[in-house]
């Protein structure tokens, strides 16, 4: 509190923070998308009453950055939907706090208006897939990853301009991932998939995580979804204490307008990964070199518990560093997808890299093994995982098959030509 009370002195010349004029607009644009009624967070920081009964909280978990969650380290790339507080910003919130939590004059600052429960936040879809059944989830045990294999119902193809995943129970679902499967194989309608979903999808169509909205495809570039689909959800669900029951729907908003455009996965993973117990600093490295340009739009990481560092950069042709992800201290449970401010271009043969590095000591305290134990590459709990996936769009649309080629390429030569399956 001591560090608190010397940033409110700093600040006594310019005035004691308020929440109308100084802290509202910053619990508004970074917190309240998930602090609000009906949301994941414990409580709500829309009012002047909620951020004071909860301002001692608040000083202490943004000084540790704690809160908000968001993962990627500044100055290296701009990332839409930045939920990270800066400096000044932390400064000013501990301020209010020692200050005595001030409110300041005039009405509160009007908030963001958010959809109810009950609401779709783009209006009535065209489709809506229901899980048939409430998901019960123990009141205790590890968190638990499920996916669940839907009919769409669709008796022809549709293009997909937006997708929105909406819980019914928003304190148990951490985040979850969309896919179609457009196979005519045999699937069981539910199953435990941490890691991997068990099989090949058609197409990704992106996920949710709370505070996040609706998936909106770039314009030009809706997703095809051809008739007699199935909808593949990988659910994570956590644990709150008590037995809960979930239930959760997916809104498809469709457009007659065929793409003109396509967001290509261009993944970069390793299996080669075999962990020591004891070792604090196993490098996994991978690359990949993409034969056409193309316009990065955003960036998807994975790893699971012992992760510390996510690099990702690429190195054009003329030899300078693009940076594309830098992630210094991993936390599996705020993984996110995250969109670019502005798309990259990356030129014909720019070389994608990534690095991650794994902390497998009893220094660790994400480490799920007491004492440590070697960890293999897999899809299990106890396995992990090094994968960082680039959505681009190809500059010219006539050489996506080209990146296709390439890319299958890679995967085939990570994969050592097999894929993971369900267990029977």
């Amino acid at each position: 509190m001591k560090w608190a009370l010397a940033m409110a002195s700093a600040l006594v010349l310019q005035g004691a923070p308020t929440f109308t004029r100084d802290v509202a607009k910053i619990l508004q644009t970074k917190c309240a998308g998930c602090h609000h009624a009906g949301e994941v967070a414990p409580f709500s920081l829309v009012s002047f009453e909620d951020a004071r009964s909860k301002a001692k909280l608040i000083a202490e978990v943004v000084k540790s950055r704690q809160m908000p969650p968001w993962q990627p380290e500044p100055g290296f790339v701009d990332f839409a939907g930045n939920r990270r507080l800066t400096d000044k910003e932390i400064r000013t919130l501990a301020a209010w706090v020692a200050g005595g939590t001030t409110r300041g004059k005039g009405p509160e600052p009007p908030g963001p208006v958010f959809p109810k429960a009950d609401e779709w936040t783009l209006g009535k879809p065209d489709l809506v897939v229901d899980l048939p059944e409430a998901f019960l989830v123990p009141a205790e045990g590890s968190d638990i990853y499920r996916c669940f294999v839907l009919p769409t119902g669709l008796t022809e193809d549709k293009f997909v301009r937006a997708v929105e995943f909406r819980p019914s129970n928003r304190r148990v679902v951490h985040h979850a991932l969309l896919f179609t499967d457009a196979s005519l194989l045999k699937r069981p309608p539910s199953y435990p998939c941490f890691g991997t979903i068990g099989l090949f999808p058609t197409e990704g169509l992106g996920g949710w995580s709370p505070g996040n909205g609706p998936i909106q495809m770039p314009e030009g570039a809706a997703i095809p979804v051809v008739r007699g689909s199935r909808l593949v959800a990988q659910v994570h669900y956590h644990p709150t204490g008590k037995v809960e029951r979930e239930r959760w729907s997916v809104g498809f908003y469709f457009t007659d307008k065929a793409p003109v455009r396509r967001v290509v996965d261009v993944g970069l993973a390793s299996r080669v990964i075999d962990i020591p117990a004891g070792e604090a600093n196993y490098v996994v490295k991978q690359q990949f070199t993409s034969p056409i340009a193309v316009d990065a739009i955003g960036v998807i990481p994975h790893a699971h518990l012992l992760c510390r560092e996510m690099r990702a950069w690429a190195t054009l042709p003329n030899g300078k560093k693009q940076w594309l992800l830098n992630i210094r201290n991993w936390d599996f449970n705020w993984q996110d997808q995250f969109r670019y401010a502005k798309p990259i271009r990356l030129p014909a043969d720019t070389k994608i890299e990534m690095e991650f590095v794994y902390d497998n000591s009893a220094g660790n305290p994400r480490n799920p093994n007491s004492p440590a134990k070697r960890v293999l590459a897999g899809p299990g709990i106890a396995d992990e995982m090094a994968g960082v996936h680039i959505q681009s769009i190809p500059v010219h649309m006539e050489e996506l098959p080209e990146l296709g080629r390439a890319l299958w390429g890679a995967v085939m030569r990570s994969v050592g030509g097999s894929f993971y399956t369900l267990p029977q």
